[in-house]
């Protein structure tokens, strides 16, 4: 393996996909053996969390890394990923940049909307004649379209858009079946984890940095991609599974299983509640949280398998939430 070198503010705030691995092993933290998950991996991890201006982004970024610590799950405390949270605020007008999550039909000429925005979290809108002809929103309200988009808070539980501009359409990606299913994946997730009013200012510059890959690398909307997406918004969440040590007893040697009521993988003498998962799959693992979106490493199906259960049960016992099959 490689020497580290050192990583400025600028390429903390290039988009993932720009970044090399290499150039992510910074700060002047030396590269170990990959089983050696420390500071350094939780600067990797959330090399897809940045985009914007620099100095913020590593303001925000050394939130979310005390906050989603690779050292395990915060306490087994519920995560409000599933609970709808009615808004406080008073009614008046609110602009947001957001990413339309979902896109559904409402009456003869309407259309409901979930948005994900960076400031505001999750937000459900009605975009009022959006379906018909001479709609001044014309197309740009559909699914994975990054918007600035103006809202109206009324005292109900949708805001109503008043106005929208395009800030990324994504138009390659809806060439490609597989980068379309991937995207609507990514987005459903990010749903499932995440609710209404839950801000996560780096949930949302991940989802941007990946629907931007898929857009401009369709070949890589693969499952190892969806997957490593998705262990990144577990890292999001406060919910990163323990990779270094034993979950149970902190045993480093022997790390044969892996358990979700524990947080991450066990050695042999803590396996009793954990299915085994394979050195293969444990290195995908560690090499995804590891590396950007765009290099995403390669494993054999059965490695992925068990990798997509590690991340699901995860979900399951500390978010309470049913992640959808990888495709």
């Amino acid at each position: 393996m490689q020497p580290a070198v050192g990583i400025g503010r600028a390429q903390l705030g290039q988009p993932a996909e720009g970044l090399v691995v290499d150039d992510d092993l910074r700060e002047g933290h030396e590269a170990g053996p990959s089983r050696e998950l420390g500071s350094t991996v939780r600067v990797l991890c959330q090399i897809d969390f940045a985009e914007g201006d620099p100095a913020l982004l590593e303001q925000r970024l050394g939130q979310v890394a005390q906050a989603a610590g690779i050292g395990g799950v915060d306490g087994d405390v519920p995560h409000e990923s599933s609970e709808y949270r009615k808004t406080t605020d008073v009614p008046g007008p609110l602009k947001a940049e957001a990413i339309v999550l979902r896109s559904i039909r409402y009456g003869e000429a309407d259309r409901v909307l979930h948005l994900y925005t960076a400031d505001h979290g999750r937000l459900g809108a009605i975009a009022k004649g959006v379906r018909r002809a001479r709609s001044r929103f014309g197309g740009r309200l559909e699914p994975f379209f990054r918007l600035q988009i103006m809202l109206h808070q009324g005292r109900g539980d949708l805001h109503t858009v008043t106005g929208a501009e395009t800030v990324a359409a994504h138009p390659r990606l809806r060439e490609h079946a597989a980068a379309l299913d991937a995207a609507a994946r990514a987005c459903d997730a990010v749903a499932r984890l995440f609710g209404d009013g839950d801000p996560h200012p780096a949930v949302y510059a991940l989802l941007c940095n990946e629907l931007a890959l898929l857009d401009s690398r369709p070949d890589r909307a693969g499952r190892a991609n969806q997957l490593a997406f998705r262990l990144k918004l577990l890292v999001a969440s406060g919910l990163a599974p323990v990779l270094a040590h034993c979950a149970s007893c902190g045993e480093r040697d022997h790390l044969s299983g892996f358990s979700g009521a524990a947080g991450g993988v066990v050695c042999s003498a803590c396996e009793a509640s954990a299915f085994a998962l394979d050195e293969e799959a444990h290195g995908f693992l560690v090499d995804a949280l590891g590396r950007p979106l765009a290099q995403a490493p390669d494993a054999s199906e059965r490695a992925l398998r068990q990798a997509e259960r590690a991340i699901g049960e995860t979900a399951e016992h500390h978010a309470h939430v049913h992640l959808r099959a990888a495709a």
